[in-house]
């Protein structure tokens, strides 16, 4: 067989091993840069658009480039995505000045640094956390569990606080995806989970609809994870915390550590 030939075989042979290239997918665990109220553990915002925050990111998302992402997936409500990407459209041209949301701070940039031409939402609205159930039944039965919880929240508080007053923002987005945190993080809803057990699970429902909804957020993921694809998914830790679980178990992409690029 001549070695022309030969070639010709292997690459056929090959062609559907690269066709089947599993996703690599990147999952990006920050706080929220410019927080909206909305999460349990409220602690002052900081000013992420300070010289020395700018200069870090201006760093941090050149070096994900190294990754060569194909699609950025980013924590938005999907009924906002024609907007979002009107304003992305608007950077690319140099008529938006980015705002402080790890959206625009971090997506933005990497999108635009990686060449492409629109930003992805992969997170969901429909199902929240649905613990008011669960809220009442402690309040009439002054579950201990409760009183867990509610010194976790006392404990994340104050160490965020301490952790944003003397942590530089690398360090503080390490912070945020240290698996230690990660593990208080899936904790914190675990505390509660044996609320009501034997006599209505209003508990037990409370941390299912948390996971629920980080279980939709992952099948956003996995809908766009098609073979060959190198995505960054960006979101707050609570959620990425149990995303990295179910990627960790999944056989059908290949996840990819963020640590090496802090």
């Amino acid at each position: 067989m001549s070695r022309l030939l030969t070639t010709l075989v292997l690459t056929l042979i090959s062609l559907p091993m690269l066709a089947a290239q599993p996703a690599q997918v990147m999952l990006f665990g920050t706080f929220h840069f410019k927080d909206a109220g909305l999460d349990i553990v409220k602690v002052k915002d900081i000013d992420i658009l300070a010289e020395e925050n700018q200069a870090y990111l201006e760093a941090l998302t050149q070096r994900l480039q190294g990754f060569k992402p194909t699609r950025v997936l980013l924590e938005y409500n999907p009924e906002n995505d024609e907007a979002i990407n009107e304003r992305y459209r608007e950077y690319l041209a140099g008529n938006y000045e980015l705002g402080a949301n790890e959206i625009y701070q971090l997506g933005f940039r990497i999108a635009k640094l990686a060449g492409h031409e629109r930003v992805y939402s992969f997170d969901n609205r429909e199902v929240g956390w649905e613990a008011e159930a669960m809220f009442e039944y402690a309040k009439k039965h002054d579950s201990p569990g409760m009183k867990t919880f509610n010194k976790i929240i006392e404990t994340f508080t104050a160490e965020d606080e301490q952790a944003r007053a003397t942590m530089s923002l690398k360090q503080l987005l390490q912070r945020q995806n240290d698996p230690d945190n990660e593990r208080m993080n899936m904790d914190m809803y675990l505390a509660t989970n044996a609320i009501g057990a034997g006599d209505g699970y209003s508990g037990a429902a409370s941390s299912a609809s948390w996971w629920k909804r980080n279980f939709y957020m992952y099948a956003n993921i996995q809908k766009l994870a098609e073979p060959g694809e190198r995505i960054i998914a960006i979101g707050g830790t609570g959620h990425m915390a149990i995303l990295k679980q179910l990627l960790a178990i999944d056989r059908r992409l290949e996840g990819v550590a963020v640590d090496p690029y802090f």
